[in-house]
């Protein structure tokens, strides 16, 4: 009897081999990432990206998996990077026991709390209600950062020194790269959380509140609390994210809390791909190369993040990860062969009017702004006059060129495309049934 019983209550499940191989793969990609990556300020940028990658996981349990536009999410990473850098200071000063190790923690529990004052009030509306509210939040919550400097330190900010106590097996966290293997690993543990999150039945009625909120009202949950608890725990991951910020740069100040930084974190989002758990984390890059790296070069970076934002929302509204998955579900089905000459034609088409494109804008940048230092800059590793017309005659052929023949190349790829993911969908649909 009971061999009969347990026969029919045991069951076999196979091991997910591909998702054992991919988490594997990202933490030999975050272990071996300063090794390739080693020259000049790599460090500083790959500790940027791991800070950015959790908040934009953090952000993105809101808006992907639950449909909640915020404009106000910084106000949660923000505030644990108070937190925490004043939990650095009180430890350097002997007030209290706090490993470096564990500031991040700090952060996380600090942004939690905030997630349920700030949530109760903010999750009682859904849609553009929501939005509002949380550019109010936002708002209020910088406002204050200025009218009470005891604890945000007013317009300067709140400084600290990671390097305090003991060392622990020869750390310190004075090296950077010490630094960016703590982010590593905090953002290894933090991805594994939020990623079993998706796997909960609060991730599953938070996906439902997002597509058919009537559907789950009438089923009998509480759409409201569902916003809530994720709210909350968006908060908590966000504050992890704010507390190894305070760690890496040693300083918090007012723009941690500030809508701006509340905007960057949606553009970034977006771009890599709300729809996809990963796709934050390519945001998450791309928006460190556009704004950190891109701005070391180029006076014009916004203009550059504007439009690829906006191109990114006309024409890929998946992001960028949505590409990939696109491309990547062509090639699994045997078809990329189809496409890839015509892809390759509208890419080499692009690129010819992006280079005319990009000399057009830093020429018009540096002839308006940058004239009284002379009329002559450095453009591909070329010296060119601004002053003169033959530069602009170049880069407006170029232009025209580009546009001309991704017009041409274009109608032939959407074609061949369109067939292609026509034939893959049949054979979905047949397998399917």
């Amino acid at each position: 009897m009971n061999t009969l019983t347990m026969k029919n209550t045991m069951t076999y499940k196979p091991l997910n081999l591909a998702r054992w191989i991919i988490w594997g793969l990202f933490a030999v990609a975050l272990i071996v990432a300063p090794l390739i990556f080693n020259k000049g300020a790599s460090l500083s940028i790959l500790s940027q990206i791991g800070t950015l990658m959790i908040f934009g996981l953090s952000y993105n349990m809101l808006l992907g998996q639950g449909g909640m536009l915020s404009f106000g999410h910084a106000v949660y990473s923000g505030l644990g990077a108070f937190f925490a850098i004043h939990a650095m200071n009180l430890a350097t000063a002997g007030k209290i026991w706090m490993p470096v190790t564990m500031i991040p923690l700090v952060g996380g529990l600090a942004g939690m709390f905030f997630g349920v004052l700030f949530g109760y009030v903010t999750t009682k509306k859904s849609g553009t209600t929501f939005a509002m509210i949380t550019l109010g939040i936002v708002e209020l919550v910088f406002a204050c950062s200025l009218m009470f400097p005891e604890f945000f330190g007013g317009e300067g900010g709140i400084s600290t020194n990671r390097v305090y106590g003991e060392k622990f097996l020869g750390i310190s966290y004075g090296p950077q790269i010490q630094v960016y293997y703590l982010i590593a690993a905090w953002l290894f543990i933090a991805t594994i959380g939020m990623y079993a999150f998706t796997q909960t039945p609060l991730g599953r009625i938070i996906n439902a509140v997002r597509d058919n909120p009537e559907r789950v009202e009438f089923i009998g949950y509480d759409t409201q609390w569902a916003r809530y608890l994720t709210l909350i725990l968006s908060g908590f991951f966000a504050g992890i994210s704010g507390g190894l910020s305070a760690i890496n740069f040693e300083i918090v100040t007012a723009e941690n809390v500030s809508a701006l930084r509340s905007g960057g974190v949606l553009l970034f989002t977006f771009i890599g791909g709300i729809g996809f758990f990963f796709g934050p984390m390519i945001g998450s890059i791309i928006g460190v190369f556009l704004t950190v790296m891109l701005s070391d070069f180029t006076k014009a970076w916004q203009l550059y993040l504007g439009i690829f934002f906006i191109l990114i929302v006309m024409y890929a509204p998946g992001g960028v990860a949505g590409i990939l998955m696109l491309n990547l579900r062509v090639a699994k089905y045997g078809k990329f062969k189809r496409v890839w000459a015509q892809m390759l034609a509208v890419c080499i088409a692009a690129l010819v009017g992006l280079v005319g494109a990009i000399m057009v804008i830093e020429m018009a940048y540096h002839y308006t702004l940058e004239s009284v230092n002379g009329t002559q800059m450095k453009l591909f590793g070329t010296m060119v006059d601004t002053a003169a017309p033959m530069p602009w005659l170049i880069a407006l052929a170029l232009v025209t060129i580009g546009s001309l023949g991704f017009w041409k190349t274009k109608q032939s790829f959407t074609q061949v495309w369109g067939e292609v993911n026509g034939e893959i969908e049949e054979q979905i649909r047949r397998a399917t049934a």
